[in-house]
């Protein structure tokens, strides 16, 4: 086990998860259902996610290191979901607004960038969840645009039936 801490203390997170403390403790906070949040809003929330990361590094505010980890790090998660479903793990009921779920996909985009690197799973030294993944963004934007995403993608499904 790895200890993470955050403003409220430390938590043991097992030594390989992509996952960290924000998420261990929202599974705790919100033990409504193990259902996890839906699995195409999740994919939606890492292309967002990923185009942030472009925006930031062609206004040059997120170096150019951390643009290619981060980018990286998303089209992994898009190319191989299926790997990566269980790290993205928040329940589907949840309290913050997404805030969970933003947290989640920080922390699991950070750490696989990080073990690309060659760095130790949760060594948010050299890849922050807050201060790069989530850089310049803000839950209350990335959040529902990933839903809008979900639902431009989904319409075709909704206007046959």
């Amino acid at each position: 086990m790895r200890i993470e801490s955050d403003s409220l203390g430390t938590k043991a997170v097992d030594d390989a998860a992509y996952y960290g403390i924000h998420t261990e403790r929202a599974r705790e906070n919100f033990p409504v259902t193990s259902r996890p949040v839906d699995g195409r809003l999740v994919r939606n929330l890492i292309l967002v996610k990923e185009a942030c990361a472009n925006a930031n590094a062609e206004t040059g505010r997120l170096a150019a290191d951390k643009h290619r980890m981060i980018v990286g790090a998303c089209e992994a998660i898009l190319d191989d979901f299926d790997r990566f479903a269980s790290e993205l793990r928040t329940p589907a009921i949840q309290g913050g607004a997404g805030t969970s779920t933003n947290m989640n996909a920080n922390e699991v985009i950070s750490n696989l960038a990080i073990e690309h690197l060659g760095g130790k799973l949760g060594d948010y030294s050299i890849v922050n969840p807050n201060n790069d993944a989530n850089f310049g963004q803000s839950t209350n934007d990335t959040y529902p645009t990933a839903i809008h995403l979900s639902c431009i993608l989904r319409s075709n499904v909704l206007i046959k039936a």
